[in-house]
């Protein structure tokens, strides 16, 4: 019997090795390669349409650390980010708290819930390509509301004369940046509303209902129970979102030239990295180099992040 046990466990796990096995064969074909293979070029000089290379050890890391125009994009990366995240955050916590709270006796919360959710099913680029066309000039719908509604223009300066006419808000970097930074935050604040909601939800209802029979308001348990205990989603959150901010591509990218105008102030790291790889000269190489590069920053911040804003009461308890 213990024979025939063991032959059944053997050919249970022969078919799970083959239905484990199309997994495998994709995930190294499309991701472990294309890794290993970023990691291997990363140390040549491989460029442009030539299939041969040769290794230059360091060399593409050493102008890395030295290219301002990668730091800049690193910087406007983190200017647009921030300008996205807080308000994401705040935003994504009144609306958390308020709908998780049993004692609004809220009706709809499926359907908030649904539609706070929705931008995040659709396509980055589909949605670059609607925010261009709403703040086109000089015709856009934004435009066309300022100007024949609000008769708001932007003032401009020619031949010592100032003249009104409609808004480039693509030519300005404020408005640039302002704009991505809306993008992000709209497509990505309901999916931080679910998170933060599943966060609260489990928490134990004891201790709401202990904080009542004190006499607690719902200022007081939300400050004193709900925060406190959302600390590890928002953390989760917070290195999340950096790790997405950090590959910004598609709107940047669509909104603008394709190279982060104006004045290379949209430009982000991804933005770049595409450049530098796929267009113009073709550094293969570099563009590697620059994606390590990019994965280290991104380690590197979220260990740093882990370190300063994990709860130290918790480590000291286990000490």
């Amino acid at each position: 019997m213990a024979k025939k046990q063991i032959g059944n466990e053997t050919r249970v796990n022969r078919y799970g090795y083959l239905f484990v096995f199309p997994f495998v064969l994709v995930y190294t074909l499309f991701s472990l390669y294309p890794t290993f293979y970023t990691f291997m070029i990363a140390f040549t000089d491989l460029k442009g349409l030539k299939n041969t290379f040769n290794f230059v050890g360091l060399k593409n890391f050493a102008k890395l650390v030295q290219d301002k125009y990668f730091w800049g994009a690193v910087s406007n990366t983190f200017i647009m980010w921030g300008w996205n995240f807080v308000p994401q955050l705040g935003i994504a916590l009144l609306l958390s708290i308020w709908l998780s709270d049993i004692r609004l006796k809220l009706r709809g919360k499926g359907l908030f819930r649904a539609v706070i959710y929705m931008p995040n099913l659709l396509t980055a680029a589909s949605v670059a390509m609607l925010f261009r066309s709403l703040f086109g000039y000089p015709n856009g719908p934004v435009n066309q509301f300022l100007n024949n509604y609000l008769h708001i223009f932007d003032t401009v300066e020619r031949n010592g004369e100032t003249i009104k006419e409609a808004f480039n808000f693509f030519r300005k970097v404020a408005f640039s940046r302002g704009i991505v930074a809306f993008i992000q935050w709209w497509m990505w604040y309901g999916n931080t509303v679910i998170m933060l909601m599943a966060g609260i939800t489990s928490i134990s209802v004891s201790l709401y209902e202990s904080a009542v029979v004190d006499g607690a308001n719902s200022r007081q348990t939300t400050w004193h129970i709900t925060l406190p205990l959302l600390r590890p989603m928002m953390l989760f959150i917070l290195v999340t979102s950096m790790i997405g901010g950090m590959q910004m591509l598609e709107i940047p990218f669509l909104l603008t030239d394709m190279r982060g105008a104006p004045d290379f102030k949209i430009r982000t790291t991804s933005v770049y990295l595409y450049n530098m790889a796929f267009q113009g000269v073709n550094d293969y190489a570099y563009g590697a180099a620059m994606s390590i590069g990019v994965f280290v920053i991104t380690i590197l911040l979220a260990l740093l992040i882990f370190f300063f804003l994990q709860d130290r009461s918790e480590l000291k308890r286990v000490k």
